[in-house]
């Protein structure tokens, strides 16, 4: 039985908002951290097939305050993601004023963190005395990713008079930092930003590795650029704040490194989500800390997404048609990619690519995870629908769609423009079967 879009929004927001405990403080000293460097070779498989990382998935029981993760990068471009709990302001404050190469920087949120977070950052960032921190809060939400908005970054930093030593700063989730990292690649052809995350959609995927861009009206993030940040910084605190419904969305990019290349990750989530879900402290850092390790090595290997990276988009052609063709935020990014992937399993499955068992796990894990993996009855999706948003994807090459699909063990993958199509357009009316639009 299918339920309405009202009915499935109403079980992410049954309960206000969880609140993670307090990670132990340990007092260790900003230099002193435990480093981890993502010097690790992807394994080569013929074609386009990506592999499990069995050796990757190891439960970090370092007592730091922090870890860091380096994007390993050419031409001196590495910068590190900073990972802890509480950080002390002043550390924190040293620690991102550290990467400002000038003596200005616009740090820009949204009107829903703003209340929460603004006042504390542009008070640490100034704490120093010798940075001028202009601030600008934006509209929240999906569907202000756009062109329109954007130019109110440009046209603050023009009235500031900003230069080319100018440093952006996003504080905020995925929408926030797209656009904030889109706006530095643009601004006088180019000045440095850094990413502050605030959600886990954030910190696990999009705030790493550089994609930035705004979405257009026929296609999700199809304006945008590849420009890499001075350095992450992520302060699991701040998912004190975040509602339910954000949580389980994001945990849905961190399944997805489990299923295409770190086997034994996705098993550590199918012990752990019950810990995730209540906001463990521990369990939320140790996750975080290995979707960025997986992020970091992929973008090392193909930093332009040109083979390996694409895997990355696991169940986005499809979810990325699902927001275009509900309107942008009906779903949470996350919420539909949780679909995509189940839809991606689903399709896997029918040419015989995996195992019924895995789309089994792949279901129930998304499913622990609070997350959603069918339309509601009220959904406008259809075949005809799915099929003109995803022909507009990133990943279409010279007019031919090219998917990220399970293959083989738990952990693999391939990225193909090679599959059975009526596989694919039965897996879509198999979703749409119930749908409204479809009728």
């Amino acid at each position: 039985m299918k339920w309405s879009t009202t009915a499935i929004l109403a079980v992410f927001l049954t309960e206000t908002s969880a609140f993670m405990s307090q990670a132990r403080r340990n007092h260790v000293q900003l230099g002193s951290s435990n480093t981890i460097s993502s010097k690790i070779d992807l394994q080569k498989i013929p074609s386009s097939t990506y592999s499990s990382r069995n050796n990757m998935a190891t439960v970090d029981t370092t007592d730091t305050e922090y870890d860091v993760v380096t994007v390993d990068l050419s031409d001196g471009r590495d910068y590190p993601i900073y990972i802890g709990a509480e950080f002390d302001e002043k550390q924190a404050g040293e620690m991102i004023r550290s990467h400002i190469k000038g003596n200005r920087a616009l740090l820009v949120t949204n009107d829903r963190i703003a209340p929460f977070l603004l006042e504390k950052y542009e008070k640490l960032l100034n704490d120093g005395g010798d940075i001028k921190i202009d601030t600008l809060v934006l509209p929240d939400g999906e569907e202000n990713k756009t062109l329109d908005v954007l130019n109110l970054i440009l046209d603050k930093s023009l009235e500031l008079g900003l230069d080319r030593k100018v440093t952006f700063i996003a504080l905020g989730g995925g929408v926030i930092g797209d656009m904030v990292g889109f706006a530095s690649a643009i601004y006088q052809r180019g000045v440095n930003f850094i990413q502050i995350p605030t959600t886990v959609m954030a910190m696990v995927d999009s705030s790493v590795g550089g994609k930035t861009g705004v979405n257009h009206p026929l296609g999700k993030n199809m304006i945008g650029a590849f420009h890499q940040p001075e350095c992450v910084f992520i302060d699991t605190n701040t998912l004190s704040t975040l509602p339910d419904r954000e949580l389980y969305s994001g945990v849905a990019e961190v399944i997805k490194y489990g299923l295409i290349r770190d086997a034994p990750f996705f098993e550590w989530l199918e012990e752990n989500m019950d810990k995730i879900n209540s906001r463990d402290p521990d369990a939320l850092r140790y996750a975080i800390k290995r979707s960025c390790e997986n992020k970091a090595e992929v973008v090392k290997e193909d930093e332009k997404e040109a083979g390996v990276r694409a895997t990355l988009n696991l169940g986005h052609t499809f979810g990325h048609g699902i927001e275009n063709g509900s309107g942008y935020g009906a779903w949470l990014h996350g919420e539909a990619v949780a679909i995509g992937t189940a839809m991606a399993a689903t399709m896997s499955a029918k040419m015989g690519w995996i195992d019924e068992s895995l789309v089994k796990r792949t279901y129930d894990l998304l499913i622990k995870a609070n997350c959603p993996v069918e339309l509601p009855v009220d959904s406008p999706m259809n075949r005809d629908i799915f099929l003109k948003t995803m022909s507009v994807d990133k990943k279409v090459a010279n007019g031919k769609l090219r998917l990220i699909l399970l293959k083989g063990d738990l952990g693999n993958c391939v990225f193909t423009g090679d599959f059975d199509e009526e596989a694919m357009k039965e897996t879509i009316d198999e979703f749409v079967a119930e749908c409204k639009g479809a009728q």
